[in-house]
């Protein structure tokens, strides 16, 4: 078993938190099967000096309400891990100590093997992909194809992308990229999905191309798309892609609201039309408590004159872009060309500002 040893100035290990033997020796087994040595600390006053530094934190059960006594700052990769049966209410406990994760033992075990064998040596945990979510303020609005122009052009900045279709009635984004004749898994496939996903086997199982991963719907009958499929899902991608684009229903239900609380940024687009914002306003009133970061994408044309920044105020949210008319572009989606493929017109424009104030780095234009 990894040694219990004091952090070098020059390697940062995993924190243990707790004076539970049983659990700490479960957790020493699972800490060398990840390939890492392991830091201890028995209660908070003991981690509070190696707390922030460390790359990743287990707060065992019993030590949970000692570390909210503390205290302690909130940091990202904190995890309350205990057997089953020792963590009710698990969520609340967690919520307040700021973990990010509850981790109930023996199910989690190879869930926490991986988040060791991130911090083992060669590297520290990654940082998650960038995930951006996407919604219509009223039907037909053009989100569909924003998310395949952003999925598309990140992927030709050469960021590992998986663009997710989460709106069981939008008609498959794999037919906006002229994608439907790929193999590979639909979501119907992947509906009883319930806890840990391999991120790997995903990307392998998926429709793609290049540096471009699709989850979309097939063309049966519309299913419900559960929450526990939505979260494996996206917990596979942030461990295993760069970029990450979930194109979401209006009206939202519980797996929708799980991708925007889990989204960096989303953006609601709204024709620049009187009606449409009237529409656009309910939507945001229903999605602004689940995602501090919405903005808004302006369409044109505007038949009444109405002006971008006017939407914007008239929404109560930062105008992140708009999107000059492009009749070329609905032409090439006729024909099975996927959006901003060409890394020409005003989608793409767009798409390569977003993409690059979402990641910090350029995107490649037209050829």
């Amino acid at each position: 078993m990894p040694p219990r040893t004091s952090l070098p100035p020059y390697r940062r290990l995993p924190l243990l938190v707790t004076s539970d033997g049983d659990l700490l020796d479960e957790l020493l087994r699972l800490a060398a099967a990840g390939g890492t040595e392991v830091e201890v600390a028995a209660d908070p006053a003991a981690a509070r000096s190696r707390w922030l530094p460390a790359p990743l934190v287990l707060i065992g059960s019993d030590q949970a309400q000692a570390c909210l006594r503390a205290r302690l700052p909130r940091r990202p990769r904190t995890v309350l891990v205990g057997r089953s049966g020792e963590l009710d209410p698990s969520w609340e406990i967690a919520e307040l100590i700021g973990a990010e994760h509850v981790a109930t033992l023996p199910a989690a075990e190879p869930w926490l093997v991986d988040r060791f064998a991130a911090c083992a040596p060669g590297g520290e945990p990654a940082a998650p992909a960038r995930t951006v979510a996407v919604l219509g303020g009223r039907g037909g609005a053009g989100a569909s194809v924003l998310a395949g122009g952003l999925a598309v052009t990140a992927a030709r900045a050469h960021l590992r992308t998986l663009l997710v279709d989460a709106d069981p009635l939008g008609g498959g984004l794999d037919l906006v990229l002229g994608w439907e004749d790929l193999d590979g898994l639909r979501w119907p496939s992947l509906t009883d999905a319930d806890g840990r996903v391999d991120a790997p086997a995903l990307v392998r199982a998926l429709p793609h191309r290049g540096d471009l991963v699709v989850l979309s719907w097939d063309r049966g009958e519309p299913l419900a798309l559960p929450a526990p499929a939505m979260a494996a899902t996206l917990d596979a991608a942030r461990r295993g892609r760069d970029f990450v684009v979930v194109d979401l229903p209006r009206q939202l239900d519980d797996a929708a609201v799980l991708a925007l609380q889990a989204a960096d940024q989303a953006y609601v687009v709204v024709p620049a039309e009187l009606r449409a914002t009237a529409a656009a306003a309910r939507v945001v009133a229903a999605t602004a408590p689940h995602c501090a970061a919405l903005g808004v994408i302006v369409r044109g044309p505007a038949p009444g004159r109405l002006r971008a920044a006017e939407v914007a105020r008239a929404l109560g949210l930062p105008l992140a872009g708009t999107l000059r008319p492009e009749p070329a572009l609905s032409r090439g989606l006729e024909r099975g060309e996927a959006p901003a493929a060409a890394g020409r017109g005003p989608l793409a424009a767009l798409c390569r500002q977003l993409v690059t104030d979402l990641t910090g780095l350029p995107v490649p234009g037209a050829a």
